[in-house]
């Protein structure tokens, strides 16, 4: 199987897209606190039957601003490692080069649009959450992993969020316009990311045997346990922010629902989505078959 994205192509769709931060959030817009911010099927509230729907609404929102803190997260974690690579020595097309540094200019772009979201929301929203980090801890402890892996978790999210939009966002008018708007917003330029890692994913997998891709796919999943022992945390962060804004501490066993529940729902948001995307799926059978077959065979864990 042979997946390659020409780059001039990409370079040329990136440049159509051309929108400001100040744009999408620096000109009087407002974020409506009456409407949902995320889908259900990513928020998943539903499942937290001792909530009334006013609740489920304020919790809704809270998870919002989870999830464009752990994007801002991981694209700072992204940002040099993409420069990096457009940098790297070896490289003979100019456009390529061009390409990933448009990249990794919107990902400083988007770096900047969840932070200025973040300061606006704890804002209007009058409650500190409190969320997972430093940043450099966490990059730290995913950098020291293969760098083919760290590619491929790159990979993983841009084709999550892709898949994000376009299954459960996109065309949803029950959510706040606002916060739809950064969404779509991000999502156009993520759509150019994902074929630009694809690439890189392929360049940097080239010529490595398979007992070096099983090390490289085990390096990936210990990325993925990183993640989730953050998510988890971000959960609990999550659920004393609720009760600090609704004034209700949760009994224990609504704690006990509440974790069962939002863990699997952190999981699928941010890794069972990523992996069981089908263009995620298939650039991992480029590398090698069995690594797509490893992937699929956890998957359902995440889910």
């Amino acid at each position: 199987m042979t997946i390659h994205y020409a780059y001039e192509d990409i370079l040329k769709a990136a440049k159509r897209i051309d929108w400001t931060v100040e744009e999408i959030i620096g000109r009087g817009q407002q974020l409506d606190f009456t409407r949902p911010f995320m889908p259900e099927s990513l928020a998943r509230t539903e499942g937290l039957g001792f909530m009334n729907e006013q609740e489920k609404l304020i919790f809704n929102q809270i998870r919002g601003h989870s999830y464009l803190y752990i994007f801002m997260l991981v694209e700072e974690i992204i940002l040099p490692f993409v420069e990096e690579h457009a940098n790297r020595e070896g490289i003979q097309n100019p456009i390529e080069t061009e390409a990933f540094m448009q990249f990794a200019a919107e990902e400083s772009k988007h770096i900047e649009l969840f932070a200025k979201f973040r300061e606006k929301f704890q804002a209007d929203f009058g409650t500190e959450i409190e969320v997972i980090g430093p940043v450099e801890q966490i990059a730290k402890a995913i950098m020291a992993n293969h760098p083919l892996a760290v590619a491929i978790t790159t990979l993983h999210i841009e084709w999550m969020t892709q898949g994000h939009y376009v299954d459960s966002v996109k065309n949803n008018v029950e959510l706040c316009p606002q916060y739809e708007s950064l969404l779509r917003h991000h999502w156009m330029e993520e759509a150019q990311h994902a074929k630009l890692d694809s690439n890189m994913v392929l360049a940097l997998g080239e010529g490595l045997s398979q007992d070096e891709l099983k090390l490289v796919l085990e390096d990936y999943f210990k990325i993925g346990g990183i993640l989730d022992d953050g998510l988890q945390i971000q959960a609990k962060f999550d659920r004393e922010a609720f009760e600090r804004v609704t004034g209700r501490i949760l009994t224990p066993e609504e704690c006990a629902i509440y974790q069962d529940v939002q863990s699997q729902a952190f999981r699928w948001t941010y890794l069972g989505s990523g992996m069981t995307h089908p263009n995620f799926l298939k650039t991992l059978e480029a590398l090698a078959p069995f690594m797509r077959e490893t992937v699929e065979s956890i998957s359902h864990n995440f889910c």
